[in-house]
This record gives structure tokens, C-alpha cells and sequence, in this order.
């Protein structure tokens, strides 16, 4: 793994990767940055390791990545926002991820509700939104991101819907290079979401999405519900037009029906 030196070495953000913290391995970065949220620790620190032993994806799934190939990162914010907005993290991350692979790879990257990157309609990135509240404002949000690079196999059941930047491009990547990139685009976006104001966010991640106007099913641990995708609501819910009406869903696997 890079150094706290070399990973702030020529990174030139005002608040997004102010300060690092390394690790070659560590159960789960975003466990790391919980317990520097909990001391009180300034907002814009990072939390890089080269391997996670308990890495975890939404709803509490596994993360399965290999040691020295991909980006395992989580950053600490501390946005002025409500707990009703807290939901549009996820798309802030999602936006500016997505905009720093474009400009490492040259190819277009598209967001997934509700919280995936997708390279050619395979995964290459999965971002994990965990908040701490009080009353009712934000306290701090940890976004964790594992981003798959250079990793060039994977176990069967994940290869039919995950891949990574080599294995899509043909290439090798300089992790430093994607994850300073990766913390540069989110700084540029973090000002205005920083005051809660996301309406720059969602139209792009509205638009980089492709599933709207489409079926799709929804899988919630054993109910699954089936309609056409319309649109985002107010706190980054799905909203799905069904034979009942529209109905809102918060977490959950999306497929689009072909």
C-alpha cells in the first residue's frame, strides 16, 4: 500500500483527503472512519487499506477483493444536513466516482440504484453510505467505496455481474492516480452538498442511470415487487409505478426486465 506521504504527495483538495490513514490490512475501512467520526475527527479524512477482512457491501454482504489490486477507501464528512437528505450521499459519491473512472479509462460509467457503478453492465464499484445522527441533523456520514482496478478474476458467482477496469479496458491502472482523482472530483462537488444542496447531483446521477422508463423487479428479502422504474423521490428512493399505483422503495436488488 502507498504511504500517507505518497497519497497526499501532488493532491491538491480543500477538504476531501486532508489526511490519511493507511492500512495494509484492517477488518473494514468504513469501521475505521466510524470510530474516527465517533473522536471527533476533522471531516475530509481518508481510510485506504490494501485489504479488508471484513469488508462488507450493502445489507451486509460480503466484499470480496483481492490484496494489492483494487481501491478499498472510506471518507469522513461532517455535511449540514438533515436526516431527510441523508439518502443523497450515496448519489454524491456515486456521481464522483463515477466522474473520476471516466477520466482515468476515456468510457462512459453508469450509476445503478442504489448505490453501484456499472462498466459495460457489469459492476466495478460499490459504495457504502453509513451515517450517525442527532436529532435531527447529519453527524457525520461515512461513504465507502471499493472500487474493482486491477483485479483480473473472480469467483463464478460474482463474474457474471462483476468484472474490473482491467479486465473491461485491457489495461493496468496506478491506484495512487485513480484514488487521488477519485477524492479530487468529490471535492469539487462537496461545497454546495456540504450545505445540502444537491441539485447539481441528482440530475447527472438521474441521468447516468438507465433503468428509468424501464421494468424492473425489486427483490426485498422475500417480497419482490415488479413495475416500471419512473424516477428518484426527495430522499433518493426508487420510485416505481406499479398495477396499484406508485410505490417508493428504499433498499433492495433491482433488475431490469428484458
Amino acid at each position: 500500500m502507498y504511504s500517507k506521504e505518497e497519497l497526499s504527495q501532488g493532491l491538491d483538495t480543500a477538504i476531501v483527503g486532508k489526511k490519511f490513514f493507511v492500512f495494509d490490512t484492517i477488518d473494514s475501512t468504513n469501521a475505521c472512519a466510524r470510530t474516527l467520526g465517533d473522536a471527533g475527527t476533522t471531516e475530509g479524512a481518508v481510510v485506504v487499506a490494501d485489504f479488508q477482512t471484513s469488508g462488507r457491501g450493502r445489507l451486509g454482504r460480503a466484499w470480496i477483493a483481492e490484496p494489492g489490486e483494487n481501491l478499498l477507501f472510506s471518507v469522513l464528512l461532517r455535511p449540514r444536513i438533515s436526516i431527510a437528505s441523508a439518502g443523497l450521499l450515496t448519489l454524491f459519491a456515486s456521481v464522483g466516482v463515477a466522474r473520476a473512472i471516466e477520466r482515468r479509462i476515456g468510457e462512459p460509467v453508469e450509476c445503478k440504484w442504489p448505490n453501484d457503478l456499472l462498466l459495460h453492465g457489469k459492476k466495478i464499484c460499490g459504495i457504502l453510505l453509513e451515517n450517525l445522527f442527532q436529532q435531527s441533523q447529519v453527524a457525520y456520514a461515512v461513504i465507502g467505496a471499493g472500487i474493482n482496478v486491477n483485479q483480473r478474476t473472480f469467483p463464478d458467482e460474482i463474474s457474471l455481474r462483476g468484472t474490473s477496469l482491467a479486465i473491461e479496458t485491457g489495461k493496468s491502472f496506478d491506484r495512487k492516480e485513480l484514488l487521488q482523482t477519485v477524492l479530487s472530483e468529490l471535492d469539487v462537488l462537496y461545497p454546495p452538498v456540504q450545505q445540502g444542496n444537491f441539485n447539481a447531483i441528482v440530475p447527472e446521477w438521474i441521468k447516468r442511470c438507465t433503468m428509468f422508463g424501464k421494468p424492473v423487479t425489486v427483490q426485498q428479502q422475500n417480497h419482490t415487487m415488479s413495475g416500471i422504474a419512473r424516477t428518484l423521490n426527495h430522499d433518493a428512493g426508487l420510485v416505481i409505478e406499479t398495477g396499484t399505483g406508485l410505490q417508493t422503495v428504499y433498499a433492495g436488488d433491482v433488475s431490469v426486465v428484458s
